[in-house]
């Protein structure tokens, strides 16, 4: 009796090449020559007798019923690599590997502590860091985790509380002494402020501020405007440009260090929540699971796991 799924390796090609856009860009990720993976798909639609891809001299584009098949293609990996998952870590030590998406604040200034931390306790478990600002498709994308900041939307994924996140407004020392600091969140308004423009929005993003135990959202306006990469008003901070809000934990240490002061400290105490997200229909890893725990454990703890709510 022959092997029933002798051509895995011929679908797996088959959602590579799909994924990646071109034979070109699969070949490179496999290894190969794109005259090997064109031969296994010909092999493929041959087996199911069906046409998978359109191939034109520019560009690939699927079918009806590649389409069909490639979404039962992904969920079928998927299960064997939750079978997989499930095998990791019932020995003595903890192995397998975690697909992780942070942003760039978390990922710079917070996260090498607390993975530190992780990889002393768990040293055979690989975690697969990717620093973006971009909100990635942990599905689509093959990502077991996120750490994701704010509201988050009702998408059906599951959120576990890291921690509220206390925000500062910083400066260098040399604007301060050029400029002058301001006494009041009104006097913010002659000075040279460094705006966030959120790309999910194109608006800027809100200094959230407090006055005489009141929540103030204030608008900050400047000749410079930063998007993309929110870490950037603090770089141009740093730079005497003007005054930005941030994170403590990144304003911590660049306050000890002499590199910055804190503006209006008696506007703090307001803060944005950052979470770690997961799909609810995947099994997570033993791996997974225990990165959850480290870091919710060596971060503030907030609630427990729950799906996520609507922004208000």
């Amino acid at each position: 009796m022959g092997r029933r799924f002798d051509h895995l390796g011929d679908v797996e090609t088959f959602v590579t090449v799909v994924e990646k856009g071109s034979m070109t860009a699969a070949a490179v990720a496999l290894a190969t020559t794109p005259s090997v993976l064109s031969r296994a798909i010909t092999r493929l639609e041959t087996r199911l007798g069906v046409q998978l891809l359109r191939r034109t001299t520019r560009r690939l584009g699927l079918t009806e019923e590649g389409r069909a098949y490639l979404e039962q293609s992904r969920a079928a990996f998927a299960l064997i690599d939750d079978a997989e998952r499930a095998m990791q870590g019932r020995g003595d030590a903890l192995v397998g590997s975690v697909r992780l998406s942070v942003p760039t604040t978390y990922g710079h200034h917070r996260l090498p502590a607390l993975l530190q931390r992780f990889s002393a306790q768990h040293p055979q478990v690989r975690v697969e860091l990717s620093i973006t600002n971009r909100n990635v498709d942990l599905v689509a994308e093959g990502y077991d985790l996120a750490i994701r900041l704010g509201q988050l939307p009702d998408s059906g994924l599951v959120a576990r509380k890291l921690e509220d996140a206390p925000m500062c407004l910083l400066a260098a020392p040399g604007y301060i002494e050029r400029a002058g600091a301001p006494g009041s969140i009104a006097e913010l308004a002659r000075h040279s402020c460094l705006p966030f423009v959120m790309p999910s929005t194109g608006r800027v993003s809100p200094w959230l501020l407090r006055e005489q135990g009141r929540d103030v959202d204030w608008l900050p306006h400047g000749a410079l405007q930063v998007s993309d990469d929110v870490l950037g008003v603090v770089s141009l901070a740093l730079g005497g440009l003007g005054i930005c809000q941030t994170y403590d934990f990144i304003a911590r240490d660049l306050v000890a260090q002499g590199r910055a002061v804190e503006v209006l400290a008696q506007a703090r105490g307001r803060t944005r929540p950052f979470s770690v997200i997961y799909a609810p229909h995947r099994r997570l890893s033993s791996a997974s699971r225990a990165l959850i725990d480290s870091l919710a454990g060596n971060a503030q703890p907030g609630p427990g796991a729950s799906h996520a709510n609507p922004t208000p």
